[in-house]
């Protein structure tokens, strides 16, 4: 069947009329712009102090462990309390940190033991607020336009966090941390404003005990379990997840670009935020693609293909010494890593029943969380055992590597169509009425 350009442009546009995709939006490009200016601002900051490229690794530590540490039971909370307002509590949390930040960035002499506290903090916030925005996400959203909500959300928070890491090392440049982070903390409260207004009426809400099933009663142990079950027995899922778990954890370099920008590169904090949003700009271009021409059609294959054109791209950015081929390196580093984020996206909402969500995003969380927090240590470690240059082209041939293994390994991702499932109970309207307690009409099948 051949579609028109109105008829394209019809159905890109399709959950951009659900008004909670719309408030999704807003909070999607305020957090983004407030946690990659934050990035920029904090990374610098504390290399200017310290100058260690180790120090840097440990930031991503002292974030990660509370992060993923917290993260399954931030997941059982999901499924049974009210998702929105462990939403707002967790970014008010983010929000009262931004302040504190600038609080201890006043003085000539910068408390790291203070900002690294502060971090931890944020990380609490994170192992509890991720898998609750996740499962809050898929609660409001009609699962018939999940594919596309998945693009337009994808494609706001990424076209932020190209802005954001400018917006973040000129911040840095013209107000110094103090004004800088003052500016993070007005974000957070955007993002705050734009959750609050999210409309949750008629649409499934979380359980309150067990998972809805005649009033079973499940221990915390029991309930964080069987979301661990659901993705140990899913391949498509358990593989999708642990893909992007590798080639992050191994390929990614967004935690040495401080010494990129000042050492090698020696373009400043300015040129900093340049290279920390080059990535957004392909992938920002990707996912608007997607809007109108989404990735379902051999989801598998293509994730497989992106995932080893972001190891090229890594490899490329490392052995760079010009400004202009390391931002072209990171650009396309961020397209190959838009279309895999598309795709993983709708993997977790189109294959997740409702009662699970929460928990499931939990275990998607400690995936992503392991290669971004802890890959940022571990390319701290190795760039300070192997040199920096070497550790990045390194790890992007372990990702080709990643990806060789994944499509040996699994061959129900190679084969995977996203068609089918984005077309199975469509309710594109609204979602159905509640036929269990936490569950509606569409989620009762499960994949």
């Amino acid at each position: 069947m051949t579609f028109s350009r109105a008829d394209r442009t019809d159905k890109s546009r399709a959950a951009l009329r659900v008004p909670a995709v719309r408030w999704l939006l807003l909070s999607g490009v305020s957090e983004s712009l407030a946690s990659r200016g934050l990035a920029v601002i904090i990374g610098f900051q504390l290399y200017q102090v310290t100058r260690s490229p180790l120090a840097l690794g440990w930031l991503g530590l002292v974030e990660a462990v509370p992060a993923l540490g917290l993260a399954l039971l931030g997941g059982h909370f999901a499924d049974r309390r009210d998702r929105k307002r462990i939403v707002l509590v967790t970014r008010m949390v983010m929000l009262l940190a931004a302040l504190a930040m600038s609080f201890f960035s006043t003085g000539e002499v910068v408390s790291l033991s203070a900002l690294y506290a502060l971090v931890f903090v944020s990380g609490l916030a994170r192992g509890f607020g991720e898998p609750a925005a996740s499962a809050f996400e898929m609660q409001v959203v009609p699962r018939a336009v999940y594919v596309n909500a998945a693009s337009w959300l994808g494609s706001a928070s990424l076209g932020a966090a190209m802005l954001g890491p400018a917006v973040g090392g000129f911040a840095f440049d013209l107000l110094r941390a103090h004004g800088a982070y003052l500016l993070i903390a007005a974000l957070h409260l955007l993002a705050l404003a734009a959750v609050w207004r999210v409309p949750v009426a008629g649409t499934p809400q979380p359980v309150l005990e067990g998972d809805g099933l005649e009033g079973e009663q499940e221990s915390i142990w029991d309930s964080i379990r069987a979301g661990l079950t659901f993705v140990r027995r899913d391949p498509v899922l358990l593989g999708s997840m642990a893909l992007d778990l590798f080639a992050v954890l191994f390929g990614g370099a967004i935690a040495l670009l401080p010494i990129f920008a000042d050492d090698i590169l020696k373009v400043g904090a300015s040129g900093l935020g340049f290279l920390v949003a080059a990535p957004s700009v392909g992938a920002l271009a990707v996912t608007l693609w997607a809007t109108r021409y989404p990735p379902t059609r051999n989801a598998g294959r293509t994730l497989l293909i992106s995932v080893a054109g972001f190891g090229v791209s890594i490899i490329v950015f490392a052995l760079s010494h010009t400004l202009w081929l390391s931002l072209l390196a990171l650009a396309f580093s961020g397209g190959f890593d838009g279309v895999s984020m598309v795709i993983r996206r709708s993997i977790l909402r189109l294959r997740t029943p409702a009662h699970l969500r929460g928990r499931v995003a939990s275990v998607s969380l400690l995936f992503i969380g392991s290669s971004n927090e802890i890959g940022a240590f571990e390319s701290g470690f190795a760039a300070s055992l192997l040199g920096t240059v070497r550790s990045v082209w390194l790890g992007g041939l372990v990702t080709l590597a990643v990806v060789g293994v994944s499509a040996w390994r699994v061959p129900e991702l190679r084969g995977l169509s996203l068609e089918e499932l984005s077309l199975e109970k469509s309710d594109l309207d609204e979602p159905e009425e509640n036929t269990e307690p936490g569950l509606g009409k569409s989620e009762l099948v499960k994949p």
